[in-house]
């Protein structure tokens, strides 16, 4: 996925209609700021910019993924990253129940792609469970997935709003780490902080208020960082994969997102943090820029999401970079599939490859990261480059 990040007065301008769903949301929280007493955490102002029902970025009919959108994801890249996938996903199934949860399934591309591969591999999953928040994007994924799959294959799809009490099969998220609400904390000489927003009037604005104790302040203190650092810190990201462990009787949780181990993340280079907004394929830094018509990330810290998964009796089965689970999955195989001779089909899939493989792009930024609840099998995308003693 490479995005350019241009000063933010060469962005696009939204038309009128956009404008005013922004400038409806952008009341909205000036109201909760106001009866907040005139600060909210960062986190919070994440959340209603992403998840508020009907305005919040997630939660409307803004398009999001695609050419059309502001960013793109590995299933809508190529149909390779689906059919290499699939291998992993029909070891897994083997292994445990023959189940799949998919948190968070965008466009529904993903899923379409899965199953499709699945069907041609004869391990069709009994039911395919999709955990969906926003009304639009389950329309969104019900149409794309009609469109694929044959209609008596509909009937093993189910959405949900919530997680399910207990569950055995695969937890499979696909960017959707990076989309839940982090907490910024900034270092000052001899104190810590935690980064808010307040309005001036005019506009949204950065404003800081000390911490001196809790679970953010132990988490900031405990990583020793220098005078001016600042960073995220995502608890809910960690509460999720909690919940996930609770939930999980026997399967895998697998994970793929951009980030880092912890040493890489609290890097000396890196002190003004991970945090980057995404609108029609530019990316940038400042949150504030039309609320609502943009999306708002940061990067994974995959150490932290490892200790909570073990401390939560989980066992961590694999963690490597895109590149290497991908060709451990057979994607150079699965390229060999196509002929050459057939440029129109062969040549195009091949740019897309190097989009999913490359440092430069998809491939080294991007990580996968296994779970296992009863089940210890070694994992096909972590035969070979698994990188658990990095973490």
């Amino acid at each position: 996925m490479t995005l350019l990040s241009p000063p933010q007065t060469l962005l696009p301008t939204p038309n009128n209609h956009a404008l005013q769903h922004s400038q409806h949301l952008s009341l909205h929280i000036q109201s909760e700021i106001d009866s907040a007493g005139g600060w909210i955490n960062f986190a919070r102002y994440m959340h209603l910019a992403l998840y508020t029902p009907e305005l919040g970025y997630y939660s409307s009919n803004v398009t999001k993924f695609g050419s059309a959108g502001d960013f793109v994801t590995a299933p809508e890249i190529s149909p390779l990253f689906a059919q290499t996938l699939a291998r992993q996903v029909a070891q897994i199934l083997q292994a445990s129940s023959d189940q799949i949860l998919e948190l968070g399934a965008g466009t529904g591309r993903l899923a379409a792609g899965l199953l499709t591969e699945l069907t041609n591999l004869g391990k069709f999953p009994a039911c395919y469970k999709i955990l969906e928040v926003s009304a639009h994007l389950q329309q969104v994924q019900r149409e794309t997935l009609q469109a694929a799959l044959p209609e008596h294959f509909m009937q093993r799809i189910e959405w949900l709003d919530s997680l399910p009490p207990t569950f055995s099969g695969l937890v499979l998220g696909n960017e959707i780490l990076d989309a839940i609400p982090v907490h910024i904390i900034s270092q000052y000489e001899t104190s810590i902080h935690e980064r808010g927003v307040a309005w001036d009037g005019q506009n949204f604005i950065w404003a800081d208020q000390a911490l001196t104790s809790g679970h953010l302040f132990d988490l900031a203190h405990a990583l020793s960082l220098p005078p001016g650092y600042t960073s995220e810190f995502c608890p809910a990201a960690t509460g999720l994969l909690s919940s996930l462990a609770t939930m999980l009787q026997t399967g895998v949780i697998l994970f793929i997102d951009y980030g880092f181990s912890q040493r890489e993340y609290y890097h000396p280079q890196r002190h003004q943090g991970t945090l980057m907004c995404h609108y029609r394929q530019y990316a940038h830094d400042n949150p504030f820029f039309y609320p609502g018509l943009q999306d708002i990330t940061a990067h994974v810290d995959f150490t932290r999401l490892a200790e909570i998964g073990l401390a939560n009796g989980l066992l961590l089965l694999g963690y490597c970079n895109q590149t290497q689970f991908l060709i451990n999955c057979g994607i150079t195989e699965i390229l060999a599939q196509n002929s050459p001779e057939d440029m129109a089909k062969y040549l195009p899939l091949v740019a897309q490859a190097q989009k999913l493989l490359s440092p430069n792009e998809m491939g080294e930024l991007f990580k996968t990261i296994a779970f296992g609840k009863n089940v210890a099998i070694p994992l096909l995308g972590f035969a070979q480059g698994d990188k658990r003693h990095t973490l």
